[in-house]
């Protein structure tokens, strides 16, 4: 998927105008307010009326959210009503949703427990099997390990890379954690301001890069480096 260009403006201002190319997984970094959620939105179709937003890509399939797009979003607590049992926030049928349980790694007995009954590294991969449920070209996933323990987020990252690898989706990993980006994505692109500042495979960006404001995100991240070789 080629996303030729998404600029985001105000009536004076630009907000945010980049493009990028996802080839099988894709990790989009920055700091806080670089333009990453606004674009996640962008993507969704749920930017604000006061904000405008143009959009041309080119692939296999069209940028459509609930149907080739689906999000894993940041805080699974605040994605599922605490009040419903977690069956019933599935809209596919009982076969399907046992088996995309299995897939996630989930006993099927907590498909009739209440949300705050599981644990946050449960209630995460019951928002993954809920983004699969339609069979997305894309997953776009919004900070999903940010609220986990080492331990949870390590097994999070191998499950979404298993789970690309079996289902044939993308991959648009937003972050700022460049250590979980590292470990899923196989290419990065850095954006601040809203705009691009560098881009390329992930392995080589981190071993070299070239711009000074990757290189502080990348020693923000990696006081041990752990990424891959």
């Amino acid at each position: 998927m080629n996303v030729k260009k998404l600029k985001i403006s105000l009536v004076n201002a630009t907000l945010v105008d980049i493009s990028f190319k996802i080839n099988s997984s894709l990790a989009l970094v920055g700091e806080s307010g670089s333009g990453k959620s606004l674009t996640l939105k962008a993507l969704l179709g749920m930017l604000p009326s006061s904000m405008r937003l143009e959009l041309e890509s080119e692939g296999s399939f069209e940028l459509k959210a609930g149907k080739t797009l689906s999000l894993v979003p940041q805080n699974p607590f605040t994605a599922l009503s605490p009040l419903t049992k977690i069956r019933k926030q599935f809209f596919s049928e009982k076969s399907r949703v046992d088996e995309l349980f299995f897939e996630v790694g989930l006993e099927l007995e907590l498909l009739d427990r209440f949300p705050p009954e599981l644990s946050g590294g449960q209630l995460q991969r019951v928002v993954i099997a809920m983004a699969l449920e339609s069979k997305p070209k894309l997953l776009l996933l919004d900070e999903p390990t940010t609220a986990l323990d080492p331990d949870t987020k390590t097994l999070v990252i191998k499950l979404l890379k298993k789970l690309q690898k079996k289902e044939g989706f993308l991959t648009l990993f937003v972050t700022h954690d460049m250590n979980s980006a590292a470990n899923l994505c196989e290419e990065i692109c850095v954006i601040k301001n809203g705009k691009v500042v560098e881009r390329g495979n992930m392995g080589e960006l981190l071993k070299n890069p070239q711009k000074e404001y990757t290189k502080t995100l990348i020693e923000a991240n990696f006081a041990n480096r752990t990424f891959r070789e």
